[in-house]
């Protein structure tokens, strides 16, 4: 069930949804595209002592003002109890708090590239953070993918899958495509994807901007749609109308990366991290054939 846009909404915000809502693919649902009412089985406060966990780090805790953690996982409709994979999850910003949520009745999944030196970095670090503190961090595992054809586990296997600011280095990369195959295969039906990534100037191609690190929402919807998903919802919660997006070295000349180092640095701090996208897809619930009717498998 969706719940309308409050009247008590600021008007910024209405026009950004509205412009937003205009690059969506024509065979998307119409209407105010918001997350359903009682999205997570996880109290607020649950969430909040999550957030404020010891572990966490105070660098990533300070990044808390620009990723808003908790309206974006209510957004996405996180459950207690559920599968949950996320991609590609760098050192594990996230990691620090999905795990945590997870670890009485669910199961966090960290998927890493086994492509690169990086990658192998990435799973290194999460393995040690892991593994001082298996208090909090309990039976979350990580595994690896070949980003050329990944498999993230079995067919069917997953409630949710999750991926912050990734796209773009995927749409660079030419593994977009396949990345959401393999998102829409590990899902069970019903299953939910959710997307945040750098969101490009309305209008804009992807070609214009992919070396920016910036992407067009109107692309990743046809990157989801393509592989079979359907969209769910579209939230501002991480929108930033500050982000020009106009940077020297594109999105990365913002924090945290600061790639002009003390040039600026000032103006870009007041900026603050990208603007975002939030999309929440749906990968279809199977359906059953009516009585009588043939099997769609039946040879002629």
């Amino acid at each position: 069930m969706k719940i309308r846009l409050a009247l008590g909404l600021s008007a910024a915000l209405l026009l950004a949804g509205i412009a937003n809502a205009q690059q969506a693919s024509q065979d998307q649902p119409s209407g105010d595209l918001v997350p359903p009412t009682s999205a997570s089985d996880f109290t607020a406060g649950q969430l909040d002592a999550v957030i404020a966990g010891s572990w966490r780090s105070a660098t990533n805790k300070a990044r808390d003002t620009y990723r808003h953690p908790k309206a974006t996982l209510q957004f996405f409709g996180l459950q207690p109890d559920q599968t949950v994979i996320e991609i590609t999850p760098g050192a594990g910003w996230y990691s620090e708090i999905l795990a945590p949520l997870l670890r009485d009745n669910g199961h966090y999944i960290a998927a890493v590239a086994d492509n690169n030196a990086e990658a192998k970095q990435d799973t290194s670090a999460l393995h040690a953070k892991f593994a001082a503190d298996p208090t909090e961090y309990g039976k979350a595992s990580i595994a690896t993918f070949n980003p050329q054809t990944p498999v993230l586990g079995p067919a069917g296997s997953a409630d949710m899958v999750l991926t912050f600011r990734n796209v773009h280095n995927w749409a660079m990369a030419g593994t977009a495509q396949a990345m959401f195959k393999a998102f829409y295969a590990v899902l069970k039906p019903g299953g939910v994807l959710g997307v945040t990534d750098h969101r490009a100037p309305l209008g804009a191609s992807l070609e214009s901007v992919k070396s920016s690190g910036y992407v067009p929402t109107d692309y990743v919807i046809k990157l989801a749609t393509e592989a079979g998903f359907k969209l769910d919802g579209q939230s501002e919660v991480n929108a930033n109308p500050k982000d020009t997006k106009d940077y020297p070295k594109g999105v990365w000349t913002l924090p945290p990366t600061l790639t002009l180092g003390d040039q600026d640095r000032a103006k870009y701090l007041a900026i603050g991290e990208s603007d975002r996208m939030t999309l929440r897809f749906v990968k279809p619930a199977a359906t059953k054939a009516s009585p009588g009717a043939p099997s769609s498998t039946a040879t002629h």
